[in-house]
Parts: C-alpha cells; structure tokens; sequence
C-alpha cells in the first residue's frame, strides 16, 4: 500500500529526481539533452528542488512499469542516495504504471502532464485561467481515480458495499467530476463568447491586434513589457505568463495598436490543456499580425519553431509552409545579446536577406526599433489616399481619421458650399477605409 503522503499534492521545495526516458524509436528529432533540461526547467517553474536528473534509455515499454525492473530499482535507489521525495518522469504515464512506479519506489511519481498542470494551476491570476486550469485537471484526474482514491479502503473499510470498499465513493466521485466538468465547459463557452464579442467591439474599433507567440521562455513577455511599459511577469522561468494581456502601443504610422502576450508554446502539451485553453488561443487566430518570438541563442530553436508552427498550423493560422493565412506572421530573433561573434555574423546575414525577420534584445532593447518600423510598416502596407468631405461639425470622424489615418490634408471647402465643410485628405489601409465607411452606418 503506498503511503498517504504519497497522495499529497506536489510541494514548492520538495526535492525530486527527473528522469527522461529516451525511448527507442520516439521523438528521434529531439535532442535528449534539450529534453533534459527543459523537464528540469518546468521543475524548477514550480519550485521544486532538482536533487539529481538523467536519461534512462527504454529499449522496450513495460506496460506496467514503462522501465525495465533493474531501472526502477536504480531510481528507487537514487531517490535515497540524494533524499529525493518526488520522481518526475519526463514522459507520459498511464494510471496503472504511475501507480505501481509509486509503489515500487516509495514516493510520489508524477509525469509531464501532471508537472505541468501544477505549474499552470499555481500561475493561473484570471478567473478565466482558473477555469481552464480546473477543468484540465479534472479531465486528467478523471482516469486516475483508482490511483487517487486508494486510502478509501481504510476510510470506508467495514461497511461491505457491493463490488468492495471504496467502489460505490470512486463512482460518486466520478459522477461529481463529470459533473463540474460540464459545469466549467459551460462557463468556458461563456468566456468564448465574451471574447468573441470583445473581438467584434475591436473589429469595428480601427486598433488592429498584434499577438506574441512563441515558445515558452522565449522572452514575449519581456519585449511586452519593452514595448507598453507594462509589468506583466517576466521571469527566467517556463509558463512565466499563462493568462493573456493586453495593452495599447503606438507604432510609426499607427497611432494605436493591441499588443497582446500569449501562453507559451511547448512540445507535448497535454492535450487537456490544448482543449481548455481554446480560448485563449483564439486570440491568436483574430491578430492582424502574429509576431513569433524565437529564443535564437537557445541550441533547440530550430525545433522549438517546427513545435510553435504545429500549434499554429492547427489554429488554422499558417498553412503548411508556415506562412501567415489571414495575417501576416513576422519572426523576431530574440536573446541576439547572448550569441557569439560567429553566430551573429552567420545568423545576421540570413535576417538581412529576409524582410519578416527582426534580431532583437528584448532586456537591452537592440532592434526594439527597428521592430517597430516593420510592424508599422506591415500595418500600414497597401495604404491608398481618401478624399472625404465632411461637415465641419462632425468632428468626431474628422478626430478619427487623424488617429488612425495619416492625414495629408485638411482644409475648409470653398466658398458657396451648402454648409460649412472640410476637405480632409488622408492616407488609410483597405481595413482602416472599411472600419471609417462603417462609422457613418
């Protein structure tokens, strides 16, 4: 029987070992090493003290187990030599070998899913977020009742309820978890639709949306915070930002846009949090411009990308090859500070040759500048100039083509006009023109 404590929620300081399983013939296109320590990086996300963390190479999978029997016994062995209380596999483990792993080594087992729908549920700030975060784990819980709920034999022992003890409570529990899961489901397609509704208000306002993606750790909410003067969380930590926000920049030729700070991305994401976090990501498919920021002095940053662009392929928000489908998706090369000669030499002459590539430094602000320009100018592109004539009294359009319009002219009409009017020349996007019609509907 494993111990209570073992059924204890995971511990800011605990101390755990993390173990990547290198299974043969998976995930050949990621690099163990950069597996390795980003397990470790979500661990210390939450606090928890890594003791000791390595690679188990699986030549088979046990069902029961996943590792062989003399690995499991080097973990339980690990665990006393480096006083660790937590085991966290790197990987995904079903109900069954989580339990009997537990059982095996004497002390809490959690895997990648759980690791990180704890780091989500201590980050999530909103009411939103929170919702997410319950129904995610809900939905991971739901499967693992049976490990959840074995010390129920010793709460109900005696009472004979058909089946055994603690089987008519797991089934109760079952049903109180669908239950609040249909409940938050609701509340979520709430959300959504207030959401979907905001994005409505901001269509017909004339601010267009610029949405930060990007891997996880990759520096959005520090260039967020460069870009607004905000002070969104930003933390050399995995999941430093979970619930999105939103703030008003100016840019060359644009006097308003919503910039907007996204989750980050990360391989293996479970998909319980890829179905609860519906809403937040759709932020992302209602951009006007989707800016991907990249780690580039990250060893991995290639494939980071290649995981960032699936995410995005499935949004419907690039095609196959990776380019923008309703709008335009701009690189940023961020962390340029942390490379070396060579590499920026290298890597600088492939960002001249290509327009939607931007090298910046977010913490020392190198190319905040030069990001700025390209984003007004994207925003700007295929402006044409208007002529309007408008009445001198409606100098509620006539302020409005000033803010989001870059006005050439602006004079009052010649003598014998029927009333007083102004002749307002201005250069708009096809957007900004239809957003301008629609104020006079």
């Amino acid at each position: 029987m494993v111990d209570d404590d073992i059924e204890g929620e995971v511990t800011r300081g605990a101390r755990a070992l993390v173990v990547c399983p290198q299974i043969r013939g998976q995930r050949s296109d990621e690099d163990p090493e950069a597996r390795l320590e980003e397990a470790t990086g979500l661990a210390l996300a939450i606090g928890i003290v890594v003791a000791e963390a390595y690679i188990l190479n699986v030549r088979d999978i046990r069902p029961n187990t996943l590792f062989g029997e003399g690995q499991v016994q080097r973990i339980a062995t690990d665990c006393t030599l480096h006083d660790a209380e937590l085991v966290i596999i790197d990987g995904a483990l079903s109900p069954i070998q989580q339990r009997n792993l537990e059982e095996k080594i004497g002390r809490k087992v959690i895997d990648r899913t759980g690791l990180i729908l704890e780091i989500f549920g201590e980050r999530a700030a909103t009411a939103e977020g929170r919702l997410q975060v319950e129904l995610a784990h809900l939905d991971y819980q739901a499967s693992r009742l049976v490990r959840s709920w074995t010390h129920l034999e010793r709460q109900r022992g005696g009472f004979g309820f058909l089946g055994g003890p603690g089987e008519t409570q797991i089934e109760a529990d079952r049903r109180m978890i669908r239950d609040r899961m249909a409940k938050l489901r609701r509340e979520l397609e709430q959300v959504r639709k207030t959401r979907e509704l905001h994005r409505k208000r901001r269509g017909r306002a004339p601010w267009p949306v610029i949405a930060l993606v990007g891997y996880t750790n990759a520096g959005k909410s520090t260039l967020f915070n460069r870009l607004t003067g905000a002070d969104v969380m930003a933390e050399d930590l995995l999941f430093a930002t979970l619930d999105p926000t939103m703030r008003a920049i100016g840019l060359p030729g644009v006097e308003k846009a919503i910039l907007s700070d996204t989750v980050g991305f990360i391989s293996d994401l479970p998909t319980q949090l890829v179905a609860a976090f519906r809403a937040t990501l759709e932020e992302v498919t209602a951009a006007d411009i989707v800016l991907h920021v990249r780690d580039i002095a990250n060893p991995d940053s290639a494939q980071q990308k290649r995981q960032v662009l699936s995410v995005l392929h499935d949004l419907g928000v690039v095609d196959e090859a990776g380019e923008g489908v309703d709008a335009p998706l701009v690189e940023v090369w961020n962390k340029w500070d942390l490379l070396d000669e060579d590499a920026k030499s290298e890597l600088g002459g492939l960002a001249q040759n290509d327009d939607a590539i931007i090298p910046i430094s977010a913490m020392t602000g190198k190319g905040l500048k030069e990001l700025q320009q390209r984003l007004g100018a994207v925003l700007t592109e295929g402006a044409r100039v208007y002529s309007f004539t408008l009445p001198a009294h409606d100098g509620a359009r006539i302020a409005w083509l000033h803010a989001h319009g870059e006005v050439l002219s602006e004079e009052e009409v010649e003598e014998g006009a029927p009333s007083p009017a102004r002749l307002v020349k201005v250069r708009l996007t096809e957007k900004e023109h239809g957003r301008f019609e629609a104020l006079a509907s």
